[in-house]
């Protein structure tokens, strides 16, 4: 199994938006969406502002893999959900701390149920 170089933890888990294609079913990447990513040791975690309906959010699930670009770098990844609940409260204080300045408007969707149920775990492949 693949893991996150140094370099690409913090490219990535610095970067304030990244955008995500994950792949349609004949293997091509959907149109890239932007979307935020926390970091979380040296584990990279997303979840979805719409809950489950969201498109990329979706795909993301059918296919389990995609792109993600971010912070100049382009990197083929998969996406699994996260099997450990406990993690979420780590990945709420993170989107809390990177997010601060929007503390009053997007991030308290971000730590809803409906968004903790679409938390996915961002890995190389």
């Amino acid at each position: 199994m693949a893991v996150w170089t140094k370099e690409d933890l913090e490219r990535i888990g610095e970067a304030e938006e990244i955008q995500v294609a994950p792949l349609r079913r004949d293997g091509t990447p959907r149109r890239p969406v932007t979307i935020w990513i926390v970091r979380v040791g040296d584990d990279l975690y997303v979840r979805s502002y719409r809950g489950a309906e969201a498109a990329w959010y979706r795909a993301a699930r059918a296919s389990g893999a995609g792109k993600l670009l971010a912070g100049g770098l382009e990197r083929d990844v998969a996406f699994h959900p996260e099997a450990d609940p406990g993690v979420n409260d780590q990945i709420d204080e993170a989107y809390r701390t990177k997010y601060r300045r929007y503390l009053d408007s997007y991030v308290p969707p971000m730590l809803t149920p409906t968004a903790r149920s679409t938390t996915l775990k961002v890995v190389p492949s």
